[in-house]
């Protein structure tokens, strides 16, 4: 067996403990070599291996070095320990057993797998024995294991702990964002009485373009032209969805029209955006600290990238009483705004923004705030997650006025479902719905060239 260290020969064993893989050659037993497991059961194995080289490993020798050397280092002392201990595992069991040993002192434990697999989007811990992951759009349930409630906790401690956060009793739900982006919710008792929680979706460094979205059935062709179009031209649109349903992937994909000439201001809580443009000022709320105070709201950050000259104001959620400052910045020369809000309908997303809008404490009648709705919006597109995983957008919708007290909308484009199948396999396909969106004018005199037959049934492109 080769000597475990680094490549001057240290050892990443502490100093005093004895080294597995000397065979004969050792004159007593390795106090911290343990005997073989009854069965082969992973997770006690997992855990008694852990347990055996925590206690004889020299952490500090490990920070010197980079993460690949790192884990090789690590990979190289599970092994000796396997094979000193005489575990009963081979081939690709053993090579799990030492991945889950190393992920376990490097990582974050049993779901660091799932957190390096490009394929998956999210990871759901609800307990120790329900891991589940989402990938291509389906939420699937995993073979990951926990042992036990603490060892679900002390993993959602760790992630925290490297961002400078923690999570207790008097804090028992945090939301942070982690340092490559992915977002990570924690939650403990009494937030959720029976277990912990660890919820995190992963932060995409391959960002969506359109072409990707139409090869994707999110929309086709004339529809991304036309919203290209809208966007390229300023007008106001409104992103609506449910949780999960690709708003913030959509969002991104179409900032790509904006020109590059542009200065831009984001607004997120947390960051997620990843615009192509070079000119971009990214902004993010921060929740109020242990005292409960120093808290940057998303309105704050509105009122004050009003200050700093933007050409364009990307809110990648609108969630509360910014929705206020949002349209007053629509509405006096701050067009091409682009926005997410959750809602299952674009009529829901208006009632929404309505309702954040009251939250403000602003004294206004809904009278008011419904002409302001109408003057600021120009368009609603509603996204939707089908059961095959795949999100479409199922309606573009115009803003149109006001009619009497109430917001008047018209739709533009429909995702019309066809068939679906035993396996949840939906068929469809996007049809214009025949009318032919007030602004098209304005558009056109602003230099916008398309095609006004992309608004009719069966036209073709």
């Amino acid at each position: 067996m080769p000597d475990i260290g680094r490549s001057d020969g240290e050892s990443i064993f502490r100093l005093g403990a004895s080294r597995p893989g000397g065979g004969s050659a050792l004159a007593n037993p390795p106090v911290h070599v343990l005997k073989p497991s009854e069965g082969p059961d992973l997770a006690s194995m997992v855990e008694s291996i852990h347990e055996s080289l925590i206690s004889s490993l020299d952490v500090e020798k490990l920070r010197g070095v980079d993460s690949k050397e790192a884990r090789r280092l690590v990979e190289e002392a599970v092994l000796s320990l396997i094979v000193a201990g005489d575990y009963p595992v081979y081939g690709e069991l053993r090579q799990r057993v030492v991945a889950r040993v190393a992920d376990e002192v490097l990582g974050l434990g049993p779901i660091q797998g799932l957190l390096d697999d490009p394929a998956v989007s999210e990871v759901m811990v609800n307990g120790p024995d329900l891991v589940y992951f989402e990938s291509n759009g389906i939420i699937q349930m995993s073979d990951v294991r926990f042992r036990d409630d603490e060892h679900v906790r002390r993993v959602g401690e760790r992630i925290l702990a490297e961002i400078g956060r923690r999570v207790d009793e008097s804090t028992p739900m945090v939301d942070a964002r982690l340092k490559d982006g992915s977002r990570v919710n924690i939650t403990i008792p009494p937030a959720t009485p029976r277990c912990p929680t660890i919820t995190v979706r992963k932060f995409r460094r391959d960002r969506y373009q359109m072409e990707d979205l139409i090869a994707a059935g999110t929309l086709d062709q004339r529809m991304a032209d036309f919203l290209g179009a809208c966007t390229t031209y300023k007008l106001n649109v409104l992103i609506s969805g449910g949780t999960g349903s690709g708003k913030t992937t959509f969002l991104n994909a179409l900032s790509a029209y904006i020109p590059r000439t542009e200065r831009i201001i984001t607004i997120e809580d947390p960051l997620e955006l990843a615009l192509q443009q070079r000119h971009v000022i990214a902004m993010e709320a921060r929740p109020p600290d242990m005292t409960g105070h120093h808290a940057i709201t998303q309105r704050d950050l509105l009122r004050n990238a009003l200050r700093m000259r933007p050409d364009r104001i990307i809110v990648g959620e609108v969630r509360g009483a910014e929705a206020f400052e949002m349209l007053q910045a629509m509405n006096t020369g701050h067009e091409g705004s682009l926005s997410t809000v959750h809602a299952n309908s674009p009529r829901d997303a208006i009632s929404r923004i309505e309702n954040m809008v009251l939250m403000a404490g602003i004294e206004l009648p809904v009278s008011a705030i419904r002409e302001q709705l109408a003057a600021a919006l120009h368009l609603i597109i509603q996204l939707q997650r089908f059961p095959d995983g795949v999100r479409r957008i199922v309606k573009v919708t115009e803003v149109t006025g006001m009619e009497g007290t109430a917001v008047t909308l018209q739709d533009i484009f429909a995702f019309q479902v066809e068939t679906i199948t035993a396996d949840g396999k939906v068929t469809g396909r996007y049809r214009p719905t025949g009318l032919r969106p007030t602004f098209s004018e304005t558009l056109k005199m602003a230099g916008c060239d398309f095609d006004t037959g992309i608004f009719i049934e069966g036209a073709t492109r």
